[in-house]
């Protein structure tokens, strides 16, 4: 697969060039890497691509999955502990997990344990491979990616998408580039509120 686009957000991209040119290398030796032809093994089943050999997008995962791992990017997770009170979660937003507990118990209100989980993070970055539906990169961008960022794991949050093109030769249901590049655009240039790369790629 290859790189057809990439929109920085908040200087991610430069961050990356100037501060970890390898993680940036690694990135694009991965994308080369993934056999495009090799993933297009799901039959579609919808009425007008009935018969069509579309893109796997688990197989496609699985590869990025694979060759990722293999260059010692690795699963990452933030736990903290939510409650009711608007004031309370502000007021323990940035302690440690044990310490929002506490705080939160003190309080009176009851402590509730929760998590963000990323599949691949190294040296303070974070990537998402994303084939999923429009709401998962939501998700990625304006919650996993800031959690981490929030929560001083990372410094620059790696976003690969699909172009159009590509989307198109899968099952309906999956976002692009294009569509989500307008999605953050259109929120302004300090939202989400961590540097970003946002990767476009094609078979």
């Amino acid at each position: 697969m290859r790189i057809v686009e990439k929109y920085s957000h908040l200087n991610g991209l430069e961050y990356l060039l100037v501060h970890k040119p390898h993680l940036w290398q690694e990135i694009q030796e991965v994308i080369q890497k993934v056999d495009g032809n090799a993933c297009r093994t799901k039959v579609s089943k919808e009425r007008n691509k009935k018969g069509d050999l579309l893109f796997s997008p688990r197989d496609m995962n699985e590869s990025f999955k694979r060759l990722l791992k293999k260059k010692g990017w690795t699963e990452s997770r933030i736990s903290y502990w939510v409650t009711k009170d608007e004031k309370l979660i502000r007021k323990t937003l940035t302690m440690s997990p044990e310490q929002q507990k506490k705080e939160i118990e003190q309080e009176g209100f009851f402590p509730i344990s929760s998590y963000n989980q990323t599949d691949f993070v190294k040296d303070r970055a974070a990537i998402e491979v994303q084939f999923g539906k429009y709401s998962f990169v939501a998700y990625d961008l304006f919650v996993k990616h800031l959690a981490f960022y929030v929560g001083d794991k990372i410094d620059v949050g790696i976003e690969i998408l699909p172009m159009k093109q590509l989307q198109s030769q899968m099952s309906s249901g999956p976002s692009y580039y294009e569509g989500e590049l307008y999605k953050v655009i259109r929120q302004g240039r300090g939202v989400p509120a961590v540097p970003l790369v946002i990767v476009g790629i094609e078979a």
